[in-house]
């Protein structure tokens, strides 16, 4: 059996992702993949995904510079979510130019941003 086959997809072929960082522990973010996401992602240590409102891979980085290395990959005990343990380069994981995805934190009933942005998302992405 291929270990590809081992993976819990969901109806439309995905498994979710969470990008740990694999020295501090800290949650980067969370994505999909497809099978070929995650072929990908094993044979060349760097994170691949499944883009779901572009419909097409999305290889982390390839506009920003910001990859992901992947150190480890691990699957959950029900086989139907993914870990990645990377380590993110450059230090910003999320599009809007901060450190992770999980910036904002619930306090007395409001959502409060956390995280300051390192660097502004227009001086890291191309805009046509």
């Amino acid at each position: 059996m291929n270990w590809l086959d081992e993976v819990t997809w969901d109806a439309n072929g995905l498994v979710p992702v969470i990008a740990q960082e694999h020295d501090t522990g800290r949650v980067l973010m969370f994505a999909w993949m497809n099978r070929e996401a995650l072929q990908l992602s094993s044979e060349t240590n760097q994170a691949v995904y499944w883009s779901r409102s572009r419909n097409k891979l999305w290889r982390k980085g390839e506009e920003s510079g910001h990859v992901q290395k992947i150190h480890e990959i691990r699957l959950d005990c029900d086989e139907d979510v993914i870990l990645l343990k990377v380590e993110q380069v450059g230090g910003i994981a999320c599009h809007t130019g901060r450190h992770n995805c999980f910036f904002k934190t619930l306090k007395d009933g409001n959502w409060l941003i956390d995280q300051p942005v390192i660097k502004n998302p227009d001086e890291i992405y191309k805009h046509e």
